[in-house]
């Protein structure tokens, strides 16, 4: 039997107030405590207490046959315990069923992974013990911030001695393979890797109430029956998305919540699907091969890659001076000083200084209290040029007012020559960002080779029949099986034996010949089908 495995990432920062220069040095209250109650609020009456009494009810009801999974940062816990106790408590009862895996993760929600592997230890050891305080259980399971991971990140995390860990199905390091399957970190596979089906989960998280999507209204029949038509042969699917999907970013009137009433039910409905945790995949499941991740990937923006957060001049000059920081930090035991370096780290911070436009500017504004990235950028190096000075202060020899006044003038001239590289790159990126898309709405008007596997029998024998041999097994070649299996049993016996031959004095077939094929094949499927 397949499984299905439901992920959901519950994590809110410490927002910062409005800090100006004239702050720096006198006042170190950075949050805006106001903003971070009332959205901590929002979401839990709109989000986290209705979604926890649905998905306790299906526990409920459905006992061990339904089982889900949650990262939560530490900050997203802080923030419950100041301004919403209850929720914690709800967790706590979803906890206490048995049914609910509550994943490791970095404290900060931080990119400590992409620069400093001791921060990055720190922060998960950190974020253990929090789990462990709060609801009497040790994570076995993996998700970093983002689900960024790259070959690199994952052996650190197999260092740390986690068996499995979540990322992105990303299609430009798939390539032809499925996500739906279990794999394993290329330097170290001991480390089992879980990709997430962007496609099925984007579906609940961004298409849901999309009332122009070809596919709306989506009912949880709907749902089951795609997840009922995938291959046979695969053997999980993995639906990973924000918590705060159900309620905030899909309002209740969508029918968010009625869908995931009726989902479990619907999907246990056709015999082939059990919900699993992480753990217990990486119990049950062995990997059909490594997975090749040279470069950090993320499930963030159409691109799958880190640019949501380090994109610009702005966010790498933010994120170069806080981490210069870190074995100062690392040598002060200050209690405050500890609080405000995890608050600084959360890589919301740096997400609100992105200047990516056109399809991922919405979702960039959620939550987002600044009226620009170039805005949220002087802000946090006004907050940082402040904590840079009371981490000066407490180490000895390394604090003198000279320093201090040289360092913050140092961070104004960086400001403007910043935000000027950081405008004129990104107006020369929108230009090429307009083309690309431009570009794949033309490519979106003709029907893609893929597509092939959902015409009928009779129009893919139609297709076939017009087609060269030769075409045929350049444009298979290393397609997935499901398109394969479509495509062979559909020849005549006359083009079954032209392709057998071709196949057999054929050499290598270079991957220009292939897409050369494949557009002959798109061509085809226009002319005969629209």
């Amino acid at each position: 039997m397949k499984s299905v495995c439901f992920y959901f990432q519950v994590h809110q920062p410490f927002r910062l107030r409005t800090y100006r220069f004239f702050d720096i040095g006198k006042n170190h209250y950075y949050y805006d405590e106001y903003f971070n109650r009332m959205i901590m609020r929002r979401i839990a009456e709109k989000c986290y207490l209705p979604m926890n009494a649905i998905l306790l009810e299906q526990i409920q009801t459905l006992g061990s046959k339904f089982k889900i999974s949650f990262s939560m940062s530490g900050l997203a816990i802080e923030q419950m315990e100041l301004y919403a106790p209850e929720v914690l408590d709800s967790f706590r009862k979803l906890v206490a069923t048995g049914q609910v895996e509550i994943l490791a993760e970095t404290y900060a929600h931080s990119l400590s992974s992409l620069r400093n592997k001791d921060e990055f230890r720190e922060q998960v050891a950190m974020h253990t013990r929090k789990i462990q305080d709060t609801f009497g259980i040790t994570p076995t399971a993996f998700r970093n911030t983002e689900l960024i991971y790259s070959d690199q990140i994952g052996a650190d995390v197999a260092e740390m001695g986690y068996r499995v860990m979540l990322t992105e199905g990303a299609k430009h390091v798939l390539g032809w393979k499925s996500p739906n399957f279990m794999y394993a970190n290329s330097i170290n596979p001991k480390l089992k890797v879980l990709l997430r089906n962007f496609r099925l989960s984007d579906d609940i998280a961004f298409r849901f109430g999309m009332q122009s999507w070809a596919d709306w209204p989506l009912t949880a029949e709907k749902f089951a029956g795609w997840l009922n038509n995938l291959n046979p042969k695969e053997e999980v699917v993995n639906v990973f998305m924000d918590y705060e999907t159900f309620g905030e970013h899909q309002w209740a009137a969508t029918g968010i919540f009625d869908f995931m009433k009726k989902m479990p039910a619907a999907i246990l409905a056709g015999n082939q699907y059990q919900f699993a945790t992480p753990t217990e995949l990486a119990e049950r499941l062995q990997p059909v091969s490594a997975i090749h991740v040279p470069y950090p990937i993320s499930w963030a923006d159409e691109e799958r890659d880190i640019t949501a957060w380090l994109g610009n001049n702005m966010q790498d000059e933010a994120f170069a001076r806080l981490y210069e920081l870190t074995p100062k930090v690392r040598s002060v035991d200050d209690a405050a000083l500890l609080r405000d370096w995890q608050y600084l780290q959360a890589s919301d911070h740096f997400y609100y200084m992105c200047t990516k436009w056109f399809s991922d500017g919405v979702v960039h504004k959620y939550f987002n209290h600044y009226p620009s990235p170039y805005e949220a950028y002087i802000n946090y190096m006004n907050v940082l040029a402040d904590f840079t000075i009371r981490v000066n202060e407490a180490i000895p020899g390394e604090h003198s007012p000279e320093s201090d006044l040289r360092q913050t003038g140092e961070a104004l001239l960086n400001l403007g020559a910043s935000i000027g590289k950081t405008a004129l790159s990104q107006v020369k990126k929108a230009a090429r960002q307009l083309e690309d898309t431009v570009r794949r709405k033309e490519q979106e008007l003709r029907p893609a080779f893929d597509d092939l596997v959902k015409l009928s029998d009779a129009k893919v024998k139609k297709l076939v029949k017009e087609l060269e041999a030769e075409d045929l097994l350049a444009a298979l070649n290393e397609a997935g099986d499901e398109l394969v299996n479509k495509v062979l049993p559909n020849m005549s016996k006359k083009t079954r034996e032209a392709f057998e031959k071709a196949r057999a004095e054929a050499g290598r077939i270079s991957k220009t010949k292939t897409r050369e094929a494949r557009k002959k094949v798109e061509e085809k499927m226009k002319e005969f089908f629209g």
